[in-house]
């Protein structure tokens, strides 16, 4: 018996009725001898029609005062989840981020969690009650109510089930666990049962929005097991743990994909210390993230370099690069909106030189250019067109076989 931490997602606690169905599962897992803490999304789309409220009210809603109202959308559903609790004759007890002490950057829309004080929390798990959590906020040491980012209840729970030191933390959502890669995309992709915690980071980082890349890291750094599992349906999901070094990987785990995606190339640059970092560094002083990057080799005394941004942060971050390149004598900055990321994940990379060839061969096949090209240990990234998406991760989900189970694999 242990504690475990189970998080629902927005489409999970649309209802009255879903959370009644989610309260007794909770209330299950208590008999069976486990404490359990809840952490839960805002109802079904009530972070949205927040945000489209904010709108109508301003354009451009202050910061401060934005993530106050969005914050009001998790209140609302674990106070309607304690009184579901309450009423099957279960104790519970709802709070928010800032009544159990979950501490942030003062940053709002992206604040990330600096600390958690379990104290509120131990009283109640050890007094058989069930805590049940707003997740996505905190409270910076202003005071003010702050947001930590889209999904980022995912992260509220699993730094939670860190600070506690939880036997798991369980992500229930819509979907049955984590996949070989879209199966809306590809019907043939298949449930994965395990992933390590690198895997799953590449895999989120990369366009998988199953889990949030920040809880995923937040998991690896304090060793928290994570599930991943359907909240309406049963089965066991895909479990995310530390690699068991005594089974082999599979070479490709899965494939990723990301549509939000925004290509700047800055040509003619001069050949000359420091000019990269005064292109770049506008945007990370706008907290603008740019993601691949490639330096083409100096010719006459010049240099070209192509990176990525997010999608909604294209205009701004276009403005900023081409403000740092007006004092370069002939640098000239164009931006493409069209383009999309494609990219192999799996930890049994390392020991196979051939998982390059093939990307690329099945790719040449397909007729697909790659724009940008970037690598990690256990991972291959490529830029392309937008419209060859989804023609790229079909062809690159049969070239490595991902709708097979693998001979072997870990857990």
């Amino acid at each position: 018996m242990g504690l475990i931490v189970q998080k629902y997602g927005g489409s999970s606690v649309a209802s009255v009725a879903l959370m009644e169905n989610h309260a007794r599962r909770a209330m299950e897992l208590r008999e069976q001898g486990h404490q359990v803490v809840l952490v839960l999304s805002a109802m079904g789309d009530s972070t949205d029609r927040l945000n489209d409220l904010a709108n109508s009210a301003c354009p451009d809603p202050d910061p401060r005062e934005l993530d106050a109202l969005l914050a009001t959308g998790e209140q609302v559903a674990v106070s309607v989840m304690a009184i579901v609790l309450r009423r099957l004759g279960c104790p519970a007890r709802s709070y928010t981020g800032a009544q159990i002490g979950i501490r942030t950057e003062s940053v709002p829309g992206k604040a990330c969690i600096t600390g958690v004080d379990t104290e509120v929390l131990s009283r109640d798990i050890d007094a058989g009650c069930i805590p049940v959590v707003a997740g996505f906020q905190g409270v910076d040491e202003q005071g003010n109510t702050t947001t930590i980012g889209r999904g980022g209840s995912d992260t509220t729970a699993v730094a939670l089930a860190a600070s506690l030191g939880a036997d798991e933390c369980q992500i229930l959502t819509d979907v049955d666990g984590v996949y070989t890669t879209d199966p809306r995309m590809v019907p043939q992709a298949r449930l994965l049962k395990h992933l390590t915690f690198e895997e799953m980071i590449e895999l989120a980082g990369q366009g998988s929005r199953v889990l949030q890349n920040r809880a995923v890291e937040f998991a690896s750094k304090y060793k928290v097991p994570l599930r991943v599992m359907s909240s309406f349906r049963p089965g066991s999901g895909t479990l995310i743990s530390l690699q068991e070094a005594d089974v082999e990987a599979p070479v490709v785990s899965g494939i990723a994909f990301n549509r939000d995606e925004a290509e700047i190339t800055v040509t003619s640059i001069p050949d000359q210390p420091g000019m990269a970092l005064q292109l770049l560094k506008p945007l990370s002083d706008a907290r603008i993230d740019v993601d691949m990057i490639v330096l083409n080799a100096p010719r006459d005394g010049h240099v070209d370099i192509s990176f990525t941004v997010h999608r909604q942060d294209h205009e701004r971050a276009g403005e900023l690069v081409r403000a740092a390149a007006k004092g370069m004598d002939g640098a000239a900055v164009r931006t493409e909106e069209r383009v999309a990321k494609i990219s192999v994940v799996g930890a049994g990379m390392r020991s196979h030189a051939s998982v390059g060839a093939t990307l690329l061969e099945a790719l040449a096949e397909q007729g697909i250019n790659l724009r940008i090209l970037s690598t990690s240990e256990i991972r291959i990234s490529v830029l392309v067109d937008e419209v060859r998406l989804e023609d790229g991760v079909r062809c690159l989900h049969d070239a490595f076989g991902l709708d097979q189970e693998p001979a072997a694999r870990q857990g």
